[in-house]
């Protein structure tokens, strides 16, 4: 379940033109945000806002699963790096625990997998 608190912020940032953000809590503190849908240029920044959410609500682990994404361009991917680097910058993992084929293709010839998974 989704912290209360959190819900309106969450919906408002992370469910833009065809994408649609999922942030659940687990056990100590750590976090599993699901996407699905398309990221592109027009809905990358509430990508980045959701996670950003994600990293300064919770103090454990967040894992990403993009499973679901059925489209993914440079802007989701530079959101997904941005996360990555606040992350890093709070001394929190982030990771991406599962990717859709095309999200997979990107990092694979992007040469951001081994960064991101």
């Amino acid at each position: 379940m989704t912290r209360t608190m959190d819900r309106d912020r969450l919906d408002s940032a992370a469910e833009a033109d065809g994408l649609q953000v999922c942030v659940t809590p687990g056990p100590g503190g750590t976090v599993q945000v699901a996407v699905s849908g398309e990221i592109d240029l027009h809905n990358a920044a509430a990508l980045r806002r959701a996670l950003l959410i994600a990293l300064t609500s919770y103090r454990g682990p967040v894992t990403v699963d993009l499973r679901a994404v059925t489209f993914c361009d440079c802007a989701g991917l530079n959101a997904l790096l941005a996360a990555r680097a606040d992350a890093a910058r709070a001394h929190r993992p982030l990771r991406v625990t599962a990717a859709s084929g095309p999200v997979d293709r990107l990092l694979r010839v992007s040469g951001t997998r081994s960064f991101l998974v």
